[in-house]
């Protein structure tokens, strides 16, 4: 808008030249050319450097120059741009002042005019101050929206920030959320598989001590020694399984517990897993505590359930995530929770959740844990 006022001016300016008689020669050329160096040379950003700023001066005296020496009549456009210019620059404070030495100037030279009373001084001065508080609201305007939109651009900036540190802590909760369960059932599987290895030490050197004065003791021995060996062969197996990371070759989430689900073939019962609802990212610890809910599970369906099929269905919705785990098992007799399932509640509780544990109404046994997706 302002490059089009300034390109019609000028034209109009030449064409004025061109066609009327010019008593003062090629000056009013000469001032029009000033006023258009100047206006190249100024900027509209505040932090412009210094030089560049003050080019609005020389701007000013080809404007006041021009007036003086041209019989066509522009100076209100002229001023209309300076004025935008200073507001944009130095603020409306300097805008203020300058829009006062303006009107003091247009005051004295409309009087030097023959027949221009005081009145027709003060009708253009009142020209002069209609014109700054337009241009200076205008200007001020675009400058509090061009401040406005600065203000919120560094805002998203520090927002987006604040977020991919948000990330980096939840991924740093769920790796110490990780490590941790992962430390406790390192010293769980020490104390189980200790408790084997040293029972089974005993026992065969019991047997190398019978083998030539009691060989049926040194044998029970050695039969006790062999059952034990495939127990703790059999835990080992279940702890290592227990011991796999959430993050399996980068999965995690609904991804990470179709992987454990997928460990239990081979075991005798078959196992199947789903997903309803559109999958959310979950917490840390609500992802280890449904990880370590399916393994339970599984775990006691393997052992205690005589089931042939073992189904895991996980469910989310807008603010809860659900995981039920049911079989054809015949059920448990004692719904007396142990260890695992006691420690898993707590778990659950911890996570701002719940643990429901029972015999399912169509037959064999149920464990529904049900978690919240975020923190409120």
């Amino acid at each position: 808008m302002f490059w089009a006022a300034v390109v019609v001016v000028s034209g109009a300016e030449i064409t004025n030249f061109a066609q009327q008689p010019q008593p003062y020669g090629l000056w009013p050329l000469a001032c029009l050319g000033v006023l258009s160096l100047a206006w190249l040379a100024m900027p509209w950003d505040p932090v412009a450097p210094l030089p560049r700023r003050l080019a609005l001066i020389p701007f000013i005296v080809g404007m006041l120059t021009l007036s003086l020496l041209s019989a066509y009549n522009s100076t209100d456009i002229w001023l209309l741009l300076a004025l935008a210019n200073c507001t944009f620059v130095f603020g409306v404070r300097w805008t203020v002042v300058m829009a006062g030495c303006f009107v003091a100037f247009t005051f004295v030279d409309t009087l030097t005019y023959p027949g221009y009373t005081v009145l027709a001084a003060c009708i253009q001065s009142l020209v002069v101050v209609v014109l700054t508080v337009f241009v200076t609201g205008l200007a001020s305007a675009v400058t509090e929206a061009r401040r406005r939109r600065t203000e919120t651009q560094r805002l998203l900036g520090e927002l987006a920030e604040a977020h991919q540190e948000l990330r980096a802590y939840a991924d740093q909760v769920r790796e110490l959320s990780v490590a941790e369960e992962r430390a406790r059932m390192a010293r769980e599987m020490h104390d189980s598989v200790g408790h084997y290895l040293t029972v089974i030490q005993v026992g065969l050197t019991n047997a190398e001590r019978f083998r030539d004065k009691r060989p049926d003791q040194a044998w029970a021995e050695v039969t006790q020694a062999k059952e034990l060996t495939r127990e703790a062969l059999a835990d080992t197996r279940r702890w290592v399984r227990a011991m796999r990371p959430l993050a399996l070759e980068g999965r995690t989430g609904s991804q990470a517990l179709a992987e454990l689900a997928r460990t239990f073939d081979g075991t005798g019962i078959e196992v199947q897993f789903q997903v309803d609802g559109p999958e959310q990212p979950l917490l840390g610890d609500t992802e280890v505590v449904l990880y370590r809910v399916l393994q339970e599970g599984l775990t006691n369906v393997l052992r205690h359930a005589g089931a042939q099929r073992a189904e895991a269905v996980l469910t989310f919705s807008d603010e809860r995530v659900r995981l039920r785990i049911g079989d054809d098992g015949h059920g448990a007799r004692d719904l007396t929770r142990g260890f695992g399932l006691s420690s898993l509640g707590q778990r659950a509780e911890a996570a701002g959740g719940v643990l429901v544990a029972g015999n399912a109404p169509t037959g064999g046994f149920e464990l529904l844990a049900d978690l919240p997706v975020r923190r409120r």
